[in-house]
């Protein structure tokens, strides 16, 4: 059977090589890339980022790479975001200035908030929960294969937050608050947590990206 050929959007934000072996042991053949014949070919895209949302922003201009993901995410092929890529999906974000994100989803990323009660702080670096918000939600998704509640690696300082609550594919508590941590509408998907570094549980959710290609 031929291999899902993925492409891992390049932007300069951040460490691939993680994502790059992930996918790799799922059975894919991923490709970094910012050829837009490449992406535009290609089975998958992932989306990664590690960074801040502006940087992002000014990266995907420099490289002429947002119409090229539009014109990806039209063709309904399944798209994931990692972590900022999955932030750059909303519309705007208030990290340092208000910048203005891709629009893919409406919402806004805003701060963690941490109550003063707890011991957790900023940023949240670690392993943690992420849950159904709702009885089968995560059937016929990229957790289809994974348990609820499971755990799961995060790295970040700010949160999306969704205008539409059904878009809401998993929340997370951290600092006595729970956050959207991860998205889903359509072919379009976003991790705020890495898969890639989330051991088993990880691979399972990236084995479960790549058998929603058609």
């Amino acid at each position: 059977m031929k291999k899902k050929r993925i492409s891992v959007i390049d932007y300069d934000i951040g460490n691939v090589k993680s994502i790059l072996r992930a996918l790799e042991k799922v059975g894919a053949e991923p490709v970094l890339s910012r050829e837009d014949k490449e992406i535009l070919s290609s089975d998958a895209a992932v989306f990664p980022g590690v960074g801040a949302f502006s940087v992002g922003m000014e990266n995907l201009r420099r490289y002429d790479l947002i119409d090229t993901i539009y014109r990806f995410v039209e063709t309904g092929k399944p798209f994931l975001g990692i972590c900022l890529g999955m932030q750059i999906l909303m519309e705007e974000s208030e990290e340092f200035v208000l910048t203005k994100g891709m629009g893919l989803l409406k919402g806004r990323v805003v701060r963690l908030i941490v109550e003063k009660s707890c011991d957790e702080k900023i940023p949240h670096v670690g392993w943690n929960k992420i849950e159904e918000p709702e009885e089968k939600r995560w059937k016929g998704t990229i957790f289809n294969s994974i348990k609820n509640p499971s755990s799961v690696y995060f790295v970040h300082s700010f949160m999306a937050q969704p205008s539409d609550p059904a878009d809401i594919l998993s929340t997370t508590v951290y600092g006595g608050n729970a956050f959207c941590s991860a998205v889903n509408r359509g072919n379009i998907y976003g991790c705020q947590f890495h898969p890639e570094k989330s051991a088993v549980t990880g691979l399972r959710i990236l084995n479960d990206f790549v058998g929603l290609i058609k």
